[in-house]
């Protein structure tokens, strides 16, 4: 306890005096650790608590006498103790707000007296006795916990109190190893906490200061009046405080104006920032004392302490953080003397360098222990929204035809080229690329030494690839080909060196040897994230992408694979379309259309054709994932040339075939050519291979596929349905089961298709899969069901087969996907009475009730469609519905949603609950006519329906039918019968019928052409439509007779 006090607790001073415990987080956790410690110290160690004190710890507390119970005697505003020292002294002794305790026992009561006060009396007496250790055991033992001495002195300090039979000793000797077990509990606990903290920087105070200043001035919309710094001086380190508060860690005080409140007066330190004294009046000197918590940074603090500047600065969030994010700078690689290097001929590359490139190369190399990746994980996030609002278009110039160039400084210009910019160019990427992009940023930890020797190794090669020849250039690729590139720290000690920068000019030499030496390695190391960038910020994808062009097969294959692992986001995958790449990459494919036939036994020149081919389809697999890149694909012929290399034997092309189709796949257009080009038969085909991964790629691009019709009759034509149904048999692979459940998710959507898979007893296998699979996999396996569902007879088949309630069990889940599918296969389920008893009696209405607060419009609307065979199925309707606290009042409000789903959702669960004559009075409390009222004006025929059917329902109770007229509905309704839609013109007639009863809704219908609209649907087919078309009339009819028999009589 005595070194985590004077070491890891942050005790602050302010002028003179004292110091005092800050109120930070670490603190607090000292505080509870210790507190927690005392407080069962008289329950764990019942002996060692006896202990007296060597000398009393004495603090002022804000314990009143009365809150002390048995055992103490109290008087007035004294307190003692019962127990006594050998001395006659009480244990504990109160006067005044001074207490004095000489044992744990009694810090252990006296802190289960204090209550909620427990952590401000531990504050109090370790601010007062700022060595405690000292004052329990004496002198003569503090070393012994604090450890100041080696450790063989406390040893032999501990074995010569053992060796004393004195028992005040023994207890001693056991309370120090207790207190040292705390003291080292303390100091892990600590640096738990500040492992933890985030520490601020002057440069990024400055940052944030000034960028707030940019928003800051009069008028409403800005987030602060005024934000100015107390002192104009900086010091060289960026700071403004005073070097003796430096010390203390404080970079700086701010005056700040928002425009809700007063003046704030800041302190920021690399802690964070926190509100000080202010300016005193008299002196106007700053008061130092922190008044507040310790905020992370300043937004944070003027966020919590201005809701103004919260509101504001919500709004400019996006402006604020995007300026910001455009700050960040980027350092050079080091370049080292080729002088250092030893016992290498001084010639050829370095001869070759022009005057400018041999002066930047003067700084001398020293290579960093800090292996780790210079860029933070949120500039690596700005780095990547930074690279969607990118507005040129990265090209290549003159490049130099020696092995050695320049810095990346040097590189820069060749990234700034033509511009003519095309507006396609700058369309956003796909949404099926947005989780590649969120790369992970290195895990290192920063400063660590233990680096391996491969490390530097690795750098010394690096060296010699610098400052060598074109034969000591290949001798130093060659021997870094023999490390492990696919460890991280191989690959980091390229980077770390500036190595990265070397192999990509390599890339611009006419040397053939070193271009493939040079992508050999880069292809091993670009699987890395953070290489993955590097190379693009260097400029290397577009010396990759003229490297397509080449003679040299090898060269193309190195080239296009390594764009393929490169193009893993979105700036690179737009850098490689907008210098052409994707068309050479397209060209690539035509090397391997001569060679797709199986029984031809192809040359050693052939199978390198075939590899070309793979490898340009790999590069199109990754660029794939963004829709510009996919629309580029299409124009440069790519779909043929894939449906071709479809046929061909060689499974390891197949996969990135396959894996293009499937990502283009998404992309309605694509599907038509996909159709066209009679893939489908292909990807049926390949279902059966024994090739896992190539299974799994054939069914996700069947899944996308098959949104259409055509394609789903397609595959069940080509028997591509059963072998989906084997394919559910293995469990192990759960991407490939994630696939192949997708596929039959959509190939169900057609009843065909669910007729033979009722044959393949399919049905059973996913129930089977309900329990114990990925949310991945659930989504598909339930989205199936919902689908199967809609038939009878495969209802009766889940039901038998226990699926019910592990359906329900996946109400509570949180997927959103997922709960869509479930609360659509578990409506269905609810249309058959049997079926409804088990969801009842497993509570699954009052789940799907609960769904209808989800956030999501998605699965409110899926919710309240599941609830209407609910509500329409269960026995007792009425009561179940009523017995949900607020359920009819939630129903109600849904019908201010925004979303027209939502509305036709809700609308037709009125229609349901209002089949109950309470539950239509109670909604009708609610206000449901007004809110029906409202949403009559609309186009949507979905609604229109749902709508009048809630409406006709609502009109039996009450004077409904008059509100509706009042609310301006019925006109409204009469404009329906426009509709092309039957279902609309059902409705909305029994809506009218409803509506009719009431006399001025009969004269509104009729001056709206009501009659007529209902005259030709007298003649409908449809029964229903018939006899509340004629009795609307009819309603009319007698009410025109009534009028004119008035009239004359």
């Amino acid at each position: 306890m005595g070194v985590a006090l004077t070491r890891a607790a942050q005790w602050t001073t302010a002028g003179f005096g004292a110091g005092t415990l800050e109120l930070t987080p670490l603190n607090e956790s000292l505080l509870k650790d210790i507190v927690k410690f005392v407080e069962s110290f008289g329950t764990k160690y019942p002996q060692e608590a006896e202990f007296v004190f060597k000398e009393s710890l004495q603090w002022p507390t804000t314990l009143e006498p009365s809150e002390f119970e048995a055992g103490y005697v109290v008087s007035g505003t004294t307190v003692k103790s019962e127990e006594n020292s050998k001395d006659g002294e009480p244990l504990l002794f109160l006067s005044g707000s001074d207490i004095r305790v000489s044992s744990f026992g009694q810090l252990s009561r006296l802190l289960h007296f204090a209550k909620d006060k427990k952590l401000k009396e531990a504050q109090a007496c370790l601010e007062a006795n700022r060595d405690p250790i000292m004052k329990i055991l004496g002198a003569a033992a503090q070393g012994i916990v604090e450890k100041e001495e080696d450790d063989l002195t406390a040893i032999r300090f501990l074995d010569k109190m053992k060796k004393d039979e004195n028992y005040e000793n023994n207890l001693k000797t056991k309370i120090s190893l207790l207190l040292q077990q705390l003291d080292m509990n303390l100091l892990d606990s600590s640096l738990k906490n500040i492992s933890l903290e985030t520490r601020l920087s002057p440069a990024s105070i400055k940052n944030d200061v000034d960028l707030l200043k940019r928003f800051s001035g009069e008028g409403e919309q800005t987030v602060l009046e005024s934000i100015n710094y107390t002192s104009d001086f900086e010091f060289a380190n960026g700071c403004r405080a005073p070097p003796w508060r430096q010390m203390q860690g404080e970079i700086c005080y701010l005056t700040v104006k928002p425009h809700d409140c007063d003046f704030i007066y800041l302190t920021c330190s690399t802690a964070g920032v926190f509100v000080n004294g202010g300016i005193e009046s008299d002196t106007e000197e700053i008061n130092y004392e922190r008044c507040s918590e310790i905020y992370k940074d300043l937004v944070s603090i003027l966020r919590e302490k201005s809701a103004k500047f919260s509101e504001n600065i919500s709004k400019q969030q996006h402006s604020f953080f995007g300026t910001k994010k455009k700050e960040k700078k980027k350092k050079r690689p080091p370049v080292i003397e080729a002088e250092e290097i030893p016992n290498l001929p001084q010639t050829s590359a370095v001869s070759q360098k022009s005057p400018s490139v041999k002066r930047r190369m003067v700084r001398k190399l020293e290579p960093s222990l800090k292996w780790t990746s210079s860029v933070t994980p949120q500039e690596k996030q700005d780095s990547i929204k930074e690279s969607q609002e990118e507005k040129s278009l990265p090209t290549t110039t003159d490049k130099t035809k020696s092995i050695i160039s320049t810095t990346s400084t040097g590189r820069s210009h060749s990234l700034t080229g033509k511009s003519s910019i095309k507006v396609e160019d700058l369309i956003s990427e796909s949404s099926s690329e947005s989780e590649e992009e969120d790369e992970q940023p290195d895990r290192h930890q920063e400063g660590q030494t233990d680096l391996p020797s491969e490390y530097w190794q690795i750098q010394k090669l690096v060296k010699y690839l610098k400052g060598g020849n074109q034969t000591a250039t290949v001798i130093a690729l060659c021997s870094m080909r023999d490390f492990n590139l696919s460890q991280e720290t191989c690959q980091l000690a390229i980077r770390d060196v500036g190595g990265l920068e070397v192999l990509i000019n390599l890339l611009e030499t006419d040397d053939v040897k070193c271009k493939i030496g040079s992508l050999k390695i880069l292809k091993e190391i670009s699987h890395n994230p953070q290489i993955r960038r590097t190379i693009v910020d260097l400029g290397g994808l577009p010396i990759m992408v003229d490297i397509l062009d080449s003679p040299d097969k090898n060269l193309k294959c190195l080239a296009a694979e390594t764009i393929a692992n490169v193009a893993k986001f979105k700036r690179a995958r737009r850098t490689v379309r907008q210098h052409g790449g994707i068309k050479k990459l397209v060209e690539l494919l035509d090397y391997a259309q001569s060679k797709t036939d199986p029984v031809h036994h192809h040359s050693m020149y052939e199978i390198k054709d075939v590899e070309v081919a793979r490898c340009g389809a790999l590069a199109l697999w990754s660029c794939s994932k963004s829709h510009a890149n996919k629309e580029a694909i299409r124009k440069a012929g790519g779909i043929p040339r894939l449906a071709r290399l479809l046929k061909s034997p060689h499974q390891n092309m197949l996969i990135p075939v396959v894996g293009t189709l499937q990502e283009c796949a998404s992309e309605e257009h694509y599907r038509a050519s996909i159709k066209a080009e009679r893939i489908i038969e292909s990807l049926v085909k390949n279902l059966s291979s024994e090739n896992e991964v190539l299974q799994e790629h054939c069914a996700m691009a069947i899944y996308q596929c098959a949104e259409d019709e055509e394609t789903r009759d397609l595959v069940r034509q080509h028997g591509g349905l059963k072998p989906l149904a084997s394919l559910l048999n293995n469990t192990d692979n759960k991407k490939r089961l994630a696939a192949v459940t997708g596929a039959i998710w959509k190939c169900a959507i057609s009843k065909e298709n669910v007729t033979k898979f009722r044959e393949f007893r399919t049905i059973e296998t996913l129930v089977g899969l309900l329990t114990d699979q990925p949310e991945e996999v659930l989504v598909n396996v339930v989205g199936a069901l919902g689908e199967c569902c809609q038939e009878p007879e495969n209802r009766a088949i889940i039901r038998r087969c226990g699926g019910i309630q592990p359906l329900v069990n996946l109400l509570v889940g949180t997927n959103q996907a997922l709960l869509v599918n479930v609360t659509k296969a578990v409506g269905a389920c609810a249309a058959e009475p049997e079926s409804m008893t088990i969801i009842d009696r497993l509570d699954g209405v009052r789940l799907l009730w609960s769904l209808l607060k989800n956030p999501h419009p998605d699965v409110k609307a899926s919710a309240a469609w599941a609830l209407c065979p609910c509500i329409e199925n269960a026995k007792d309707a009425g009561e179940m519905v009523r017995s949900f606290v607020g359920g009819l009042e939630l129903v109600v409000n849904l019908l201010k949603s925004e979303n027209k789903e939502v509305l036709a959702s809700v609308c037709a669960a009125i229609t349901n609950i209002a089949k109950d004559q309470e539950n239509l009075a109670v909604i009708t409390d609610h206000g449901v006519v007004p809110l029906l009222s409202k949403l009559a004006n609309t186009n949507n025929d979905k609604l229109r329906r749902h709508l009048a059917e809630a409406i006709s329902r609502c009109c039996m109770w009450g004077r409904n039918r008059i509100a509706f007229g009042e609310h301006k509905a019925v006109a409204p309704l009469v404009r329906y019968l426009k509709s092309k839609d039957t279902d609309v013109h059902r409705a909305t007639a029994q809506a009218l019928y409803q509506l009719s009863e009431d006399a001025n809704n009969c004269i509104t219908m009729h001056e709206n052409g009501a009659v007529k609209l209902l005259l030709d649907m007298v003649g409908s087919p449809d029964e229903v439509l018939q006899e509340a078309a004629a009795g609307c009339i009819a309603n009319i009819r007698r009410l025109a007779l009534a009028t004119e028999k008035a009239r004359y009589s």
